[in-house]
Parts: structure tokens; C-alpha cells; sequence
């Protein structure tokens, strides 16, 4: 897995992740969060190039997606075809602010 962080501006980054979103590999993604939360207001999760996301890669984007209710805004942008049918069959479209 990769991730790659670009500044937006001084209170948003995003992270653009690419390959595999798996229990061997999500904690790297939960680490780099959890790094950068505490000096941004929004964070953006561009997914376009993630080829397979697990439940343990789920479960790092739930408990990202928990800090929009803390007042930090959290968005998915351009997941992989993949993670959107990850998304749709887990119903985690109805929970996520996804951006095509």
C-alpha cells in the first residue's frame, strides 16, 4: 500500500492511498490518521487507486468517519470501483460523504 499526503490548504489534507487496504496494511492508513487529525479540520481520503479493501480497511474509514461527529469533516473522494462495491454492500454509502 502507498500514501501519499498532499496539503490543501493549512486545514485540510488529503491522503491518497493506492493498493491493498487489508489487516496487514490498515494500520499504517489508522497511523498516518490519526498523525495528521489533531492540525486539520477536514480530511480527504482519495481511493482511486485502492485494488482490494478488507473489513479491517472498513473499519479504519467507520472510525475516521466517527471525527466528522467531533467537528472535523471527513470525505472519501474517487474510490475504485472496488471499494464502491465494498461500499454499496455493506451500506456504508448511506454512513459515507463520497465524492465521485
Amino acid at each position: 500500500m502507498t500514501i501519499t499526503e498532499v496539503v490543501n490548504d493549512n486545514l485540510s489534507k488529503t491522503l491518497v492511498v493506492g493498493g491493498r487496504l487489508d489487516t496487514i496494511t490498515s494500520p499504517l492508513l489508522e497511523k498516518k490518521i490519526k498523525e495528521i487529525l489533531p492540525s486539520i479540520l477536514e480530511l480527504v481520503l482519495d481511493l482511486s487507486g485502492v485494488e482490494y479493501l478488507s473489513s479491517a480497511g472498513l473499519r479504519v474509514i467507520l472510525a475516521t468517519q466517527k471525527m466528522s461527529v467531533k467537528g472535523k469533516r471527513f470525505l472519501i473522494k474517487r474510490p475504485s470501483n472496488f471499494c464502491m462495491q465494498v461500499f454499496d454492500s455493506t451500506g456504508m454509502t448511506k454512513l459515507l460523504s463520497i465524492v465521485r
